[in-house]
């Protein structure tokens, strides 16, 4: 029989699965404090190099407005066309350390941060438009899965497919990773995504929810398993260096940004739930609009600096942005600072990097590193002309009702999206599909394992199911659907 769970304080842990939420679709609740404390030891796992995504290539750029987004946002970087405003980017592996093969199957990380006059702006996604779970308590055993085995210390498909059998609200995004973009040609030829829903408000106090597009002006493009593997032998650092050579040659790559934009309750109504991030709206219902143009004109001047010690955050937000009832995007919103004040200490957002272009001033003082400190007043309420509140920066609520609980998702459709991304593919993408889950799947030990993944797949789609079962020597027989 198994051993109980329970918390580092040898407390009963009662639910590992679901954090608690004011209602079944409210946010989560800083009284959770299991979540709290099982985010914040995962974020001081590893040292010193980022907990995830610690493989990766950055450079600089500008964003240009090309249609002027003020009826939905107040956001100064979305308003007027033609403005433009400087950036920096890092894509990254999820799951590999620094001197990991970076074309090696994964999910690539597409962050942006915009040094907007607002302040900070970070947009913290990947290159596809959906992730593996729903809730944040689920994260640390998700990475933890992708990473190495603690007896052996390798990176064992065992426990990833482990962890996505008994997880069947990764199968959407599991398909997209074993498809064609799993592999990417290049960081250039790969789009970027938000992955979350977000909140916009305009100046009028209108709300919108909000989806991220970045697609890639120079296509897309992806390799073959045979070429990503002779590639990780002749150069681990193959796409890192291709985007490096690129830019320094002066073929700057571009990224068309577009939206998504939902009426606030249309979005509520929507036949998915759209705070489901193992889910996507559909581009039939909300179509994209064009926002503008991101380009990449310069490399690091130095990458420890302009790379290694940038820190982007999902709370990095402006006014006119908000999140949204996005249960894993809540967790992240605490997750990544603090992964960043364990990493590079508690005045990281003074390193280069991350210094804001607008000046900064709070009642923030001290602590390791702090840097051009003045002799003002570090204490508010007071008398001695310190900096005050600016209402214009006021979010807008949202309405919850309900009784708390840890409760499962919204939505309980896990099957579905996988199955329409399935038939989006062409034959040939289709068997190229199947052939991966053959070198990946078929190899794992556990036959409960296979079985559970083909179930997810056949529920998904039959012949999806049926394809990947004869593939991998499973009988349909034993699938229960």
């Amino acid at each position: 029989m198994a051993e109980k769970l329970t918390t580092q304080e040898g407390q009963p842990w009662a639910n590992n699965q679901h954090s608690l939420t004011a209602g079944q679709r409210g946010p989560v609740l800083i009284q959770d404090y299991q979540l709290l404390e099982k985010l914040a030891h995962f974020d001081r796992e590893r040292i010193p190099e980022r907990v995830v995504h610690a493989k990766g290539a950055g450079a600089k750029g500008v964003f240009k407005v090309t249609h002027d987004m003020s009826a939905y946002t107040k956001a100064d970087l979305f308003n007027g066309e033609g403005k433009e405003t400087p950036l920096a980017i890092c894509i990254s592996q999820v799951a590999g350390e620094l001197g990991y093969p970076d074309t090696i199957r994964d999910v690539r990380g597409f962050a942006v941060k915009f040094y907007t006059e607002q302040g900070n702006y970070d947009i913290v996604g990947n290159n596809t438009p959906i992730f593996f779970i729903n809730d944040p308590l689920k994260f640390p055993d998700f990475i933890h899965s992708q990473k190495r085995d603690p007896r052996s210390h390798k990176r064992d498909v065992n426990m990833q497919f482990d962890f996505w059998a008994h997880s069947p609200e990764s199968i959407h995004q599991v398909t997209y990773l074993m498809g064609d973009r799993g592999n990417p040609t290049s960081y250039r030829t790969m789009n970027g995504y938000g992955s979350h829903t977000y909140k916009w408000v305009n100046a009028a106090g209108e709300q919108f929810w909000v989806k991220y597009h970045f697609i890639s002006d120079q296509g897309v493009s992806n390799m073959t398993n045979e070429v990503a593997e002779k590639l990780a032998g002749q150069d681990t650092d193959y796409l890192q260096n291709e985007l490096f050579s690129a830019i320094e040659d002066g073929n700057y790559p571009s990224w068309t940004i577009y939206v998504q934009i939902i009426p606030y309750q249309e979005g509520l109504d929507y036949k998915y739930d759209i705070f489901d991030v193992t889910k996507v709206v559909s581009h039939k219902d909300y179509p994209l609009q064009e926002v503008g143009v991101m380009t990449l004109n310069a490399n690091p001047d130095n990458y420890f600096e302009d790379v290694e010690e940038i820190a982007f955050s999902p709370a990095n937000l402006v006014p006119g942005i908000e999140p949204s009832l996005d249960k894993l995007l809540q967790g992240r919103l605490f997750a990544y600072k603090d992964a960043a004040r364990y990493r590079l200490g508690a005045n990281y957002e003074q390193l280069k990097a991350n210094r804001p272009r607008n000046e900064v001033h709070n009642y923030a003082r001290d602590g390791f590193m702090a840097q051009n400190q003045d002799g003002s007043v570090n204490y508010e309420p007071n008398s001695q002309g310190g900096p005050v509140e600016d209402p214009h920066a006021s979010i807008s609520g949202d309405m919850f009702q309900g009784m708390t609980g840890a409760y499962e998702p919204y939505d309980t459709d896990y099957y579905s999206a996988a199955g329409r991304l399935y038939n989006l593919m062409s034959e040939e993408e289709k068997q190229r599909l199947v052939e991966t889950f053959k070198q990946t799947l078929g190899t794992i030990d556990s036959l409960e394992n296979k079985r559970l993944m083909v179930q997810q797949m056949a529920r998904a789609d039959t012949d999806y199911g049926q394809r990947v079962a004869d593939a991998i020597g499973v009988d349909m027989a034993d699938i229960d659907l």
